[in-house]
């Protein structure tokens, strides 16, 4: 009777365990339909540029940085592989990467860096056919560039919706990792909106879809098949995937790559400001009830933002409604706005709540930064631990400041403590404007204590707020 009582107890374990499983299966999505679908429209890109000849160890990136020993083979070189020779000579440099075709006229989208300084660019089919491109143009600030290759009826992806994205979505790769033709990886959107330091004017999708050398410049999809994004970088201390890529939104490279090709070069709008973050001691400075927004640092002279009455120490909370959470959003919703057009700012300044309607400018292709003269003149000293003489009329022209002063000397106090150097330029110390030596010395007598503090320094043409707090 026991022993019947333990069969029954195991197949109905089995049974649940079965179940299970399929649930678990049902709940996973099934890539094969997309990736069928899709894989015809997905190229392979390589290129070539004339460079002087090296080992062939330097020829591929992922030997770099080998101990000697693994090193020693490769610079003798390697067999059968192409374009290796003595110091002086040219040789072929090739560069692998992806992308995919979104007219059946052949215009192909990719990143700028597979394509950049390419003498050569080959497009490779599914069927292995082989078609020379042409570059339409390319966006180094997105790492966007659109390619040509002559065909009719070609097979093409289907465009999403990035701004509809999720965190949390299944999301499919499909590329060329370390030349690899069409390998599929997935995963999920792991953060949307991400602001890279090297990067002002992509909002990117994070993934943790696997992405290699290679992946660089293909699609990213999202379940119904539709691309969402252009894979581009990845975060790795190897130099191989760690879990956290990258890709362009498709609705900022799909109005990047209108630009390329009906005007050769894109526009971006543009307020002539320098920002920053608004970290927990400025926003308390600034009477926030919480760190948001960006912190305008510096105003450009002749810029949109001075046009419009934008100041220093003006802290934008939104665009046209739009909030701005941390200061690297600004620049790329500014940047997606047509120059010319209004924007209505929502700001904070002394304390309250004001709009400023700007005409927004075109941003500059290279931008210019002012370098500031420093000369020693009278000093004063105060509670803050440094010497400061007021700025001469050159400098003041120099810098286009109507006033300011400069350190001379900087001893132990407060000011060593957080970093001030002699050459620092402050214009403004706990939200008022400083015009001169006696000001500053009467505004840092009447500091207060066991506060957040800010000041606004000027270092080698760079503006930018510091905070801090004296102790009593």
């Amino acid at each position: 009777m026991k022993a019947r009582n333990h069969r029954g107890v195991a197949i109905l374990a089995a049974l649940l365990l079965l179940g299970t499983a399929a649930v678990a299966q049902a709940q996973l999505p099934d890539f094969t339909g997309l990736v069928e679908s899709a894989s015809p429209a997905v190229v392979n890109i390589s290129t070539k540029q004339n460079a002087p000849a090296r080992g062939a160890a330097a020829q591929i990136p992922e030997l770099e940085g080998l101990p000697p020993i693994f090193r020693e083979f490769f610079e003798h070189g390697i067999p059968g592989v192409p374009g290796q020779g003595a110091p002086g000579q040219q040789r072929e440099a090739q560069s692998l990467g992806s992308g995919f075709i979104i007219s059946p006229d052949g215009y192909v989208l990719t990143n700028n860096h597979v394509v950049a300084d390419a003498d050569e660019i080959i497009v490779r089919l599914p069927d292995r056919s082989e078609l020379e491109a042409e570059l339409v143009g390319a966006d180094p600030r997105t790492d966007v560039a659109l390619i040509k290759v002559k065909g009719e009826g070609l097979p093409t992806v289907r465009l999403g919706d990035s701004s509809a994205l999720k965190v949390g979505e299944w999301v499919l790769a499909i590329g060329s990792p370390f030349g690899f033709d069409h390998t599929v990886t997935a995963g999920i959107v792991s953060a949307t909106g991400r602001n890279l330091p090297s990067e002002s004017y992509v909002p990117f999708i994070q993934t943790d879809v696997a992405i290699n050398p290679g992946n660089s410049g293909g699609p990213l999809f999202n379940l119904q098949g539709e691309v969402i994004g252009i894979n581009s970088q990845i975060f790795t201390r190897s130099g191989g995937f760690m879990g956290l890529s990258f890709a362009i939104p498709i609705d900022v490279a799909m109005d990047v790559s209108d630009q390329l090709r009906t005007e050769g070069r894109v526009s971006r709008g543009w307020l002539g400001v320098v920002i920053q973050e608004v970290n927990r001691d400025l926003a308390e400075s600034f009477g926030l009830d919480r760190p948001a927004g960006a912190l305008v640092a510096q105003v450009l002279d002749g810029g949109p933002a001075a046009k419009g009455g934008l100041r220093v120490g003006d802290v934008i909370l939104s665009v046209n409604g739009e909030s701005i959470n941390m200061s690297a959003d600004l620049p790329h919703l500014i940047g997606s706005i047509k120059p010319g057009s209004k924007v209505r700012l929502g700001i904070v300044r002394d304390g309250d709540r004001e709009t400023l309607d700007i005409a927004v400018g075109t941003l500059p292709e290279e931008g210019e930064e002012v370098v500031a003269g420093v000369d020693r003149a009278e000093k004063s000293s105060n509670r803050l631990g440094v010497k400061v003489s007021e700025l001469t009329a050159e400098q003041k022209r120099s810098l286009d400041l109507p006033g300011g002063v400069v350190i001379t000397e900087v001893q132990s106090g407060p000011a060593a403590m957080i970093g001030l150097r002699a050459g620092d330029v402050i214009t403004h110390l706990n939200n008022q404007a400083i015009d001169s030596a006696s000001t500053f010395g009467r505004v840092a007598e009447g500091l207060p204590k066991n506060r957040s503090v800010s000041m606004r320094v000027l270092r080698q043409g760079r503006a930018s707020f510091i905070t801090f707090k004296l102790a009593e």
